[in-house]
């Protein structure tokens, strides 16, 4: 099967530069034969990557340490789940999971393109053949997983231990699945400006992977941000990593674009706008893989320098080119086809939240390059670190919270000063008691104050909107809260799963700032030792030292440290932090010795407790106390459930055979909840 998988790399390969050779040659010239064998290409193109995969995996499975790849990513000792997860835990092996789900994603668009969009389709199908090509290569001739080495060791190097982690197998493939999904929308638009057909056709096909996109990118961001949590060791969960930032690009432009769609198909405007920003996520995806894999930046998260960079480097530049020729040559073709009427709008107020979002965009990207343009210029590096993010994007931050809560708020068009006052009284209203209230309680944090302040507007923005439409559909139809919420979602799943998007933004700003408040303690304690310390809300703790222990496990020595929890006098069990140095089968050491936290998550607080080391049987300690990071978690899984109900497919409604019940129930509810 390995034989079959290695030979079925290179067929791949030529299939796919099969099909983007006559899917390109049948749009020129219009001929159908060769845009079906355009499509087949691709189809066998997915055929032979499947085949691939599976024969890295069976070399995986069975420990083949012939396979240079398999024997510096995995162990004879290391437990089953990460040796599957090794298929995509080093350079290689990734760049060929990067190629299955594009070439499995490109099949699945593909196919199941509308009827009315097949002019589309041969220029779509080339474009991502040529995304495919690209990467197969890659891996064919520089990072193939399939290199063999000139002896068999007795076993392999095995895994990083901070990649050692359940995490491990599920962060890393929904970020891929969010980045390659970013492909399908790009070549969509290079198919709509190659045919100039730039109405709304190709939006349909567009935003059902954009959104698809959106879906796993959030859902992978906010794993990593738990990951980073619960095994770096250092209490955060976002420290503006590049890698970090890397994944948060495509992510700002990506949502963007979904609020500036709707401006598109409701009004016809902003379409230059919505076509820049369906290509520069894509580009935006293909620069952070770019910086991940260069070995340009220092992090926990990138690999190491190798020629791969240099390619990536030459695509991103040679994708940009083009994208710019062809977006320049069709502006005309893009004119919008009405204006602003009022900066006092629903338009506007999307206008607003996509300059924001596009800013945010802006200062992650200058601060992640700034390093290496200043080392280009200058010869020596300057870093940019946290505090240079935080001071450009919490500001803005907290302005594109407030707009999420202006923009369901403000008529289309033209608001109104009725409108306005009616619309913002108890939102506003309630999101200046919160402020006052948590003053009055004795919080002084400017940011955290405007941060609550801001989410109890937006809060009550969503609570009233979803009032609006549930009383509506009960005055009509006379149904229970419960089946009134669940049709009324059901009904409008653009609108209602927008707005649960919206309330998981809302948790999450209230998590974070939470930060404001977090308290670090450093301690070192023998055993039986106490210490006490008070946490940011005025609990007293005490923690009595348990001793230092050591054992031996599957692939690993352990260092622990536990530690006898009390709060306010109460007793809150033990809690244990490790030192682990993995070993190879031989009981030799591998890789720097990693930490594993110690976690005690609460609603309010979590308790959190890393052995930074040992000394002459003293436990080195770092406790921190960590208010409202479980929210964080919470708030991703909000918004995470909220993109699923707005990407779910809406059932057409059947039509009565007079018109009159199918038209006139709608009709009433919209002007009920407007």
């Amino acid at each position: 099967m390995i034989l079959v998988g290695e030979l079925a790399l290179w067929v791949a390969l030529l299939m796919a530069a099969w099909a983007a050779t006559t899917s390109f040659a049948g749009g020129a010239l219009g001929r159908e034969d060769l845009v079906a064998s355009g499509r087949r290409g691709l189809y066998a193109t997915t055929a032979m990557m499947v085949l691939a995969s599976i024969g890295l995996w069976t070399a995986l499975l069975t420990h083949d340490f012939s396979l240079k790849y398999v024997a510096s990513n995995t162990s004879a000792n290391m437990p089953k789940v990460y040796v599957f997860a090794a298929f995509w835990g080093g350079q290689a092996g990734s760049m060929l999971f990067w190629g299955l789900i594009l070439a499995c994603y490109s099949a699945i668009a593909i196919r199941f393109v509308p009827l009315k969009s097949r002019d589309l389709v041969p220029w779509a199908c080339g474009t991502l053949a040529v995304i495919l090509v690209f990467f197969i290569a890659t891996v064919c001739f520089k990072a193939n997983p399939y290199d063999r080495l000139s002896f068999v060791p007795a076993d392999g190097r095995g895994m990083n231990p901070q990649l050692q982690n359940p995490g491990m197998a599920i962060h890393p493939p929904n970020l891929y699945l969010g980045y390659v999904a970013t492909s399908i929308p790009f070549a969509f638009a290079i198919a709509a400006l190659v045919t100039r057909r730039l109405d709304a056709e190709w939006l349909g096909i567009v935003r059902r992977w954009s959104l698809l996109s959106w879906f796993f990118l959030t859902v992978g961001i906010t794993l990593g941000m738990w990951w980073a949590y619960v095994e770096l060791g250092w209490s955060g969960y976002w420290a503006w990593d590049p890698v970090e930032n890397a994944s948060l690009l495509p992510w700002l432009t990506g949502t963007a674009f979904l609020h500036s769609i709707m401006i598109q198909e409701k009004r016809g405007m902003l379409r230059k706008w919505n076509v820049v920003l369906v290509v520069t996520t894509f580009l935006l995806a293909i620069f952070g893989t770019f910086i991940t894999r260069s070995g340009i930046i220092e992090s926990v998260h990138s690999f190491a320098q190798s020629p791969v960079g240099s390619w990536f480097a030459t695509f991103f530049l040679t994708a940009t080119a083009v994208t710019i020729y062809f977006v320049s040559t069709r502006l005309k073709d893009l004119e919008a086809k009405a204006v602003l009427e009022s900066m006092v709008s629903r338009e506007a107020a999307f206008l607003y939240n996509n300059v924001v979002l596009v800013g945010i965009a802006f200062s992650v990207l200058w601060g992640t390059l700034f390093p290496i343009l200043s080392e280009w210029v200058r010869g020596s590096k300057i870093t940019v670190g946290p505090p240079f993010f935080n001071t450009v994007n919490v500001p803005l931050g907290l302005l594109l919270l407030g707009l999420t809560g202006v923009g369901p708020l403000i008529a289309w068009r033209k608001a109104s000063t009725s409108n306005l006052k009616r619309q913002f009284a108890v939102p506003a209203a309630t999101g200046l008691i919160v402020g006052v209230v948590l003053f009055a309680l004795g919080m002084r944090d400017g940011y955290a104050l405007v941060a609550y302040t801001l989410a109890g507007f937006v809060a009550a923005t969503i609570i009233q909107e979803f009032q609006k439409g549930i009383s509506a559909r009960r005055n009509i139809h006379g149904e229970s809260l419960p089946i009134a919420v669940v049709r009324l979602v059901g009904r409008n799943r653009r609108r209602y799963g927008g707005y649960i998007v919206h309330a998981g933004i809302v948790v999450l700003f209230a998590a974070f700032a939470g930060l404001a408040f977090k308290k670090d303690h450093d301690v070192q304690m023998k055993a039986g030792e106490a210490k006490e310390l008070v946490d940011p809300l005025g609990h007293r703790w005490r923690f009595v030292s348990q001793g230092v222990s050591t054992s031996e496990t599957l692939n690993r020595f352990v260092t622990a440290v536990g530690l006898e929890v009390f709060r306010d006098g109460v007793p809150q069990g033990i809690l244990t932090s490790e030192k682990r140095q993995y070993f190879d089968s031989n009981k030799q050491p591998q890789f720097e010795p990693s930490t594993e936290v110690g976690i005690r998550p609460s609603a309010k607080m979590d308790l959190y407790v890393v052995l930074a080391g040992v000394r002459d049987e003293t436990a080195e300690l770092r406790i921190s106390f960590n208010p409202l990071v479980v929210w964080v978690w919470i708030g991703g899984m909000i918004m995470a459930i909220g993109g699923l109900i707005v990407m779910w497919p809406q059932a057409e409604r059947r039509r009565a055979p007079s018109g009159y019940v199918a038209t006139l129930e709608p009709k009433r509810e919209l002007a009920a909840t407007t």
